[in-house]
């Protein structure tokens, strides 16, 4: 039998309500039980005595659920290139997650079971984190004909999204919501109106004018978000906004909620951290989709994330490599790699004291569950042994040399931070632990 003692930590764990110092045992893999501390445990011996289990002292750390990061770019298969589903779980493992949610704009599209199934095999070959995929809405990812949701559900994937295309089409977009709810499939919308952000390639402003650089108006986002707050009142359906941008959508949202619609959102940490300023260099590692706003926009998210309107932060982990960042900022490929950079920045919120641990622990590993429906959450006795342990006071510099990830493309190079994971476990395994 195998037994783990994690010891003295400080156990926050929003979906019990603790939040003290506690010990937890774990035992083949699950929890036995969360208790207060005992003082030193005494060795064992003599015949008929248990083996003392393995200790991993957690004084002076943070001990949670295993955090939860609910839109991810796994990029396998087709573009194995940029990252493939080992590395990209050996990224999440070092950067504090248990389990991760892939986005299926692969190549081929995860449209069906069989690239379903295929994603989830090489997850089980990794052995790392829990990858749990997410389908695509429309076949092909091209708007125009629903994926067959029940095929999908019945394969493993945990919502369905055509993220990085917008579902264009109302109609279409009416239908999977309708269609999805009979499955109990969490649709996860890219709203983008493609008419209104065109060729642009940052945010509309005197920024990109400086720049010389075609923008994209907050509307892009907002017209979008207005539209699928429409639809999802209509059809009463579950709803969840991905990578919330602009202070018009917080807006809406915060409405939406108010009326009391099934509506949920997420943000990533790049919307919080940086504005459109980081492009100034045009620094294609800034260029994202949508796009970095104005500190407005910014300062929207950060409250928005403080009063509950926005439930999660994702980190939309997007790698590319040097062939697609190393050109024209009009021609660089969008996105930022974010698995091992996630926690960290955002820990910086609770630094600010813009919101306290508690609410980081939800936004990052509870209300993910909750939005997906994933069984065994929180730190119960019996629940798999997924946690994550976080020195709050460790210091140190990103440095993209030591990442797990295949890709480098982070604005946050060289960013002084506070605050790590240092172990994760998963199912009682050790998949990262800080040397």
């Amino acid at each position: 039998m195998t037994s783990i003692l994690i010891k003295g930590g400080h156990v926050i764990d929003p979906e019990t309500g603790m939040d003290g110092l506690f010990d937890i045992v774990v035992e083949n893999g699950t929890i036995k039980k969360v208790e207060k501390p005992k003082g030193k445990r005494k060795s064992a011996k003599g015949k008929g005595k248990s083996p003392q289990p393995e200790l991993i002292d957690a004084s002076g750390r943070i001990v949670t659920p295993g955090l939860i990061d609910m839109h991810v770019h796994l990029r396998e298969p087709g573009h194995e290139y940029k990252e493939t589903v080992e590395t990209g779980c050996l990224a999440a493992a070092h950067g504090g997650f248990t389990t991760i949610c892939c986005m299926p704009n692969t190549d081929p599209v995860n449209d069906n079971q069989s690239v379903t199934d295929y994603i989830l095999k090489k997850a089980g070959m990794a052995g790392t984190v829990r990858v749990r995929p997410v389908g695509a809405i429309s076949r092909g990812l091209c708007g125009e004909g629903l994926a067959d949701f029940g095929e999908l559900k019945a394969a493993g994937v945990v919502a369905l999204s055509d993220d990085g295309n917008p579902v264009m089409n109302a109609q279409l977009m009416r239908r999977a919501l309708e269609y999805s709810k009979g499955f109990d499939l969490l649709v996860i919308a890219h709203c983008e109106d493609r008419d209104l952000t065109a060729d642009g390639v940052m945010n509309e402003g005197t920024t990109a004018t400086r720049l010389g650089l075609p923008g994209i108006p907050n509307a892009g986002e907002t017209v979008m978000v207005a539209r699928d707050i429409g639809l999802c009142e209509l059809t009463d359906s579950p709803l969840h906004i991905a990578h919330v941008s602009a202070e018009g959508s917080v807006q809406l949202i915060r409405d939406a909620k108010a009326r009391g619609l099934p509506i949920t959102a997420e943000t990533a940490p790049h919307y919080f951290s940086l504005t459109e300023g980081a492009v100034m260099d045009y620094n294609t590692n800034a260029k994202v989709h949508p796009p970095l706003r104005t500190a407005k926009d910014t300062d929207a998210i950060r409250l928005a994330i403080a009063d509950g309107t926005i439930d999660v932060i994702a980190s939309d982990h997007a790698p590319h490599t040097s062939i697609e960042k190393d050109v024209e900022f009009d021609q660089a490929a969008n996105g930022l790699i974010g698995l091992e950079t996630s926690l960290s920045l955002s820990l910086q919120l609770v630094e600010k004291g813009l919101i306290d641990l508690n609410t980081l622990v939800a936004k990052m590993s509870i209300n993910p569950a909750r939005i997906l429906n994933l069984t065994h959450v929180g730190l119960k006795p019996g629940n798999p042994a997924d946690l994550t342990i976080i020195d709050p006071e460790k210091k140190f510099t990103i440095d993209v040399n030591t990442f797990r990830s295949k890709s480098r493309n982070t604005p946050f190079n060289g960013w002084n931070l506070k605050g790590k994971a240092v172990l994760t476990m998963v199912g009682g395994k050790i998949v990262f632990q800080e040397d």
